[in-house]
């Protein structure tokens, strides 16, 4: 079968803070967050579109539509191209801002649909629809995070997701069910029925720190977890970060004294 999404070439390169190098035929086109973008070659146009990204005509208001949804998912309004208009073969690389892994999916394995978690898509192939997936239970939408508009990534081309940390994959056989904490759910196949739990207990509830609620991840299906996410990560920034008065977490510990001294904080 043809495939209808521009055909891209891709390297994956480095360890624990990777970035992508797609590589792009005379005419073809990557589209991608803001923001993501590490370096390109000359003779790559940049253009940024109000829209889904996919490409096709489409009319005004369909277009802000498209951004509509994209805005309640937490992302900006617009998107950006990256298109050769050289008659040779030039590169683009792409990267995500916290450390953790990238992955090149290939949307006609998965029946043409994934839903992912909206911190996680980096790009895809010119022909992918970026969407967002509602859910309907109201649950998931008072308390899901990161969970109850994911973004929906649409078509027969490739896709590239980040995932924070170390990556773990499932696959759930049906009525398999999995509870995950929200931010660590990365992406799942659209067969995945998924809901929030509440932890229980007062205990759980006061010094449990996980958290109020469980992502619940129902088979069939498959399910992408991750070690890292960007929310954990950020909290212990801040939770580590020098207080209003200039002391950090570490105050009260002899190498935290010792080291704003030797600073010349003392």
């Amino acid at each position: 079968m043809t495939r209808q999404a521009h055909e891209l070439d891709h390297r994956i390169v480095g360890d624990d803070m990777q970035c992508v190098e797609i590589t792009l035929d005379p005419g073809e086109t990557v589209i991608a967050e803001a923001g993501t973008l590490m370096m390109m070659d000359e003779g790559i146009r940049m253009q940024t579109i109000f829209g889904n990204g996919d490409g096709r005509e489409q009319s005004f208001m369909d277009k802000l539509w498209g951004a509509g949804k994209r805005v309640l998912t937490g992302e900006s309004l617009f998107m950006t191209t990256y298109t050769n208009e050289t008659t040779g073969r030039r590169t683009a690389w792409f990267a995500a801002a916290y450390p953790g892994k990238i992955m090149a999916l290939d949307l006609r394995d998965f029946q043409g649909r994934l839903i992912c978690q909206k911190d996680s898509f980096l790009c895809a192939a010119k022909g992918v629809t970026i969407g967002i997936a509602f859910r309907k239970r109201l649950g998931v939408g008072l308390f899901g995070g990161e969970g109850f508009i994911m973004q929906k990534l649409e078509g027969d081309g490739q896709v590239y997701i980040h995932a924070g940390g170390t990556t773990v994959q499932k696959d759930l056989a049906p009525d398999e069910m999995l509870r995950v904490d929200t931010g660590c759910l990365v992406a799942m196949t659209d067969q995945v029925d998924y809901d929030i739990e509440f932890v229980g207990g007062i205990r759980n509830t006061l010094f449990g720190g996980e958290g109020l609620f469980f992502a619940t991840l129902k088979g069939p299906g498959h399910v992408w977890i991750q070690s890292l996410p960007f929310s954990r990560l950020a909290d212990n920034i801040i939770a580590a970060a020098p207080k209003a008065g200039g002391k950090g977490k570490e105050e009260g510990s002899i190498l935290g004294g010792i080291g704003r001294l030797l600073d010349g904080d003392n």
